[in-house]
């Protein structure tokens, strides 16, 4: 059996200094190019040893990294030129090492090639494919699996017999040839494909930080990346982030960095491809696709392929579920299409999986939300160029306090896909497990509860005493959960004037402080700004304050008649007092375009949990409607509903207004959207709507989804519309009116406390 050395080299250098590693390592073996070799002509038996020359960076501050001066000089240490490379050897010996890749018998690589391939490839391409893959993963072990990244993709893919009985497929169904298919697919590759390079990697991450480093200290979950370290090595990632700024890929990016993970393969619109971002994105690991592409079947076969390929190789994958960056600080619905496709690539895939990983990426401080408040009230989005990008990141000079980047609990997409049985519901349901997981991790920062008491029951201004009550309860309660709270000094004393000075300086809040106190309110046009802020926290309070209108109900008597929302079936065994019970489901309802609920028996357990705080003692079966009331009162300065809801009722209201009034006459959601906005501003100008921040384009369409989905848009029946829109418009008024008995509990309880310290 005969062994060949198989030089995978550029230059007469490289050709060298594997010769005299192979006379030292494989005496008497002869060294060829793959283009020196006749590879069908070889013995099956004769042994293929790849080899390459490894170059590597000068080492600077204790770390072998490209630095931003050899891209100045256009040199590129990691693949110097050939006339650089004999002054490298003799001045820096430990910068040029020679890797040998896994060997294998010319009949193991036909055996490969035979069940790999697509008839017609070359099987000496196949072989000088293979070669450089194998010294690749050797090269890894040298430089670190921080830079592994995927080469020769477009080849491996459009030569495999998988893409192309897949292509021939498509032709058949498209009536065209499979070649034609073929070539435009592979043609498509190329236009998305991440072509990464080791240098442009080290840049991006040194250059493109300067984006973020001085306006924000970052702070990761280091438990879990502990964890996923481990299970990257069984399994490629699919990070999911929530998606608030642009620099979350690069903070992301980072933190990955620093704790030795590869770099993720990051899929993001092509409205960010334009010069020089783009190319240099795109060879540090961006896939720029278009936003839509469900029209175009060769596309799709090229872009599913790709994502096969990568769950298939271990690389790590990452792209933000919501589509675009949250407008209003909640998250926005998941979007499909991509996780459709990773799910088709796991379950082709008999031995591989994906471990899906929900991120949640929040900031203190945020410039970019002024742009997108003033986009959800009906302005116009600036296109992203070379000036907006100078511009952006002129506006990164000012510290903005921490982003945080936790982690949800990461879980097998395979086993998710079995569990939520079959149909497109499925991917519905690991879709909301994943935006579920986000909430959880979501931590709550003070600028958050700031916002939450500012956007109060009532617009007006308030001291800092006033706040610092406002959110004692809140604490606490973030407490009893367990939340991933703020750090409470920031509430209280001089640490909440902080928060409020840091919410000033941005123009956040305005501040007074010509009387005999300081206080504090939204400054004027900002209201949508302070809810953002607001809204990244506001999931935790959410099923607090269904329970808490659920109990109003049940008090007052004022149960819902009529037919119940679509799975407002009570269960008697969570024990929940079933009239509760009914008014929660469907408050869920209501709100199901707005936030993130859990299945039904879930969604009770976690009612059931919310009222052991509320009322402990409650499964006894001892609280009754006067009970009820009593535990209300007791309550009172620690109830969250008003706060929580009355934004997303009163956008529900101008909506269901709009529909009722339209009658038989038809617009097209757009239109219908641009009148909303309207009337909100009026509704609100006139005090009909307390909650200015709810003059919302985002809330309004979240609005109309609701509407769409109980027959309140359209239908066969015109009366059977109408019906739908008026017994929404009514149940929208009955929740309205309880946060303001709420809002009325509350000021009762505050008033007797008052007047007793008065006259204490």
């Amino acid at each position: 059996m005969g062994e060949i050395v198989l030089a995978d080299t550029r230059t007469g250098v490289e050709q060298e200094m594997v010769v005299e590693w192979a006379t030292r390592e494989h005496p008497g073996v002869e060294v060829r190019t793959l283009d020196e070799i006749d590879i069908a002509g070889l013995d099956p038996a004769t042994v293929l040893i790849p080899a390459r020359v490894v170059w590597l960076p000068p080492v600077r501050r204790g770390q072998r990294k490209v630095a931003l001066a050899d891209a100045i000089v256009l040199s590129n240490p990691r693949r110097p030129p050939a006339f650089r490379q004999q002054a490298i050897r003799r001045m820096g010996p430990d910068r040029a090492r020679v890797v040998q890749g896994v060997a294998a018998s010319v009949a193991e690589l036909g055996d490969r090639y035979e069940e790999q391939q697509a008839e017609g490839e070359s099987f000496a391409a196949f072989v000088g494919m293979r070669a450089a893959l194998s010294a690749e993963r050797a090269e890894l072990e040298v430089v670190g699996t921080r830079y592994k990244v995927p080469r020769l993709v477009a080849e491996q893919i459009s030569s495999s017999a998988r893409f192309q009985a897949a292509a021939a497929e498509l032709a058949t169904a498209l009536g065209r040839t499979a070649s034609s298919v073929t070539q435009e697919a592979t043609d498509k590759l190329g236009t998305f494909v991440a072509t990464q390079s080791r240098l442009v990697q080290d840049l991006f991450t040194s250059t493109f930080r300067g984006l973020y480093e001085r306006a924000w200290s970052v702070s990761a979950d280091l438990d879990t990346l502990s964890e996923l370290r481990a299970l990257n090595k069984q399994s490629s990632l699919v990070f999911l982030p929530s998606h608030r700024s642009y620099v979350d890929s690069l903070i992301l990016a980072s933190v990955l960095d620093q704790h030795d993970f590869p770099p993720n393969l990051v899929l993001g619109g092509e409205n960010l491809a334009f010069w020089p971002m783009g190319p240099i994105a795109r060879r540090a690991g961006t896939i720029f696709i278009r936003r839509k592409f469900g029209s175009d079947p060769v596309y799709k076969l090229a872009m599913r392929s790709y994502l096969s390929f990568i769950v298939e190789k271990r690389f790590n994958l990452e792209w933000y579920i919501e589509g675009g960056r949250s407008r209003t600080g909640k998250l926005r619905p998941p979007m499909l299409g991509l996780l459709a496709y990773v799910a088709d690539a796991v379950e082709a895939l008999d031995d591989h999986d994906a471990m899906i990983v929900p991120t949640s990426i929040v900031y203190d401080q945020l410039p970019e939300i002024a742009a997108m408040a003033r986009e959800s009230a009906g302005g116009t989005k600036t296109p992203e160029d070379l000036k907006w990008l100078l511009k952006y990141a002129r506006g990164q000079r000012t510290y903005r306090g921490e982003a945080r980047v936790r982690f949800g609990e990461p879980f097998s997409l395979r086993q998710a896909l079995a569990e939520a049985g079959t149909g497109r519901v499925r991917l519905e349901k690991v879709s909301f497990k994943v935006m579920d997981e986000i909430n959880a991790a979501t931590p709550i920062s003070a600028t958050s509860l700031a916002g939450f008491a500012l956007l109060g029951a009532e617009d007006r201004a308030y001291t800092a005493h006033e706040i610092e009550v406002i959110l004692a309860p809140l604490l606490d309660y973030i407490s009893a959960r367990s939340l991933p709270g703020p750090d409470p000094a920031l509430c209280r004393g001089l640490g909440l004037l902080d928060t409020l000075r840091e919410l000033t300086d941005a123009e956040v809040l305005q501040t007074f402080d010509g009387g005999s106190e300081q206080i504090w309110s939204i400054a004027p046009g900002n209201h949508a700004v302070a809810a953002y802020y607001r809204n990244g926290a506001l999931h935790h309070f959410v099923l607090r304050s269904i329970v808490e209108l659920g109990m109003l109900a049940v008090s007052d008597g004022d149960v819902v008649e009529g037919s119940p929302a679509p799975d407002a079936q009570a269960d008697p065994s969570e024990g929940l007092l079933a009239p509760a019970q009914q008014e929660a489901l469907r408050i869920r309802d209501l709100l199901k375009f707005e936030f993130f609920f859990p299945a039904k028996q879930e969604f009770l357990h976690r009612l059931g949990a919310e009222m052991d705080l509320v009322a402990p003692g409650w499964r006894a079966g001892t609280l009754d409607k006067d009970g009820v009331h009593s535990v209300l009162l007791a309550k009172a300065g620690q109830l969250f509903a008003r706060r929580t809801l009355q934004t997303f009722f009163d956008a529900q209201l101008v909506v269901a207004q709009r529909l009722v009034a339209l009658g038989a006459e038809e617009k097209d959601k757009e239109t219908v959207l641009a009148d909303c906005l309207g009337l909100g501003r009026q509704l609100s100008l006139q005090g009909v709507v307390p909650s200015k921040d709810s003059v919302s384009r985002e809330l309004y369409d979240a609005a109309y989804q609701l509407a769409d989905n109980r027959g309140a848009v359209g239908g066969p029946s015109f009366d059977d519309v109408m019906t739908a829109r008026r017994t929404w418009l009514a149940e929208v008024e009955t929740m309205r009116a309880r946060l303001e008995r709420l809002a009325a509990i509350e000021a009762q309880q505050a008033a007797e406390t008052e007047e007793k310290e008065t006259e204490q």
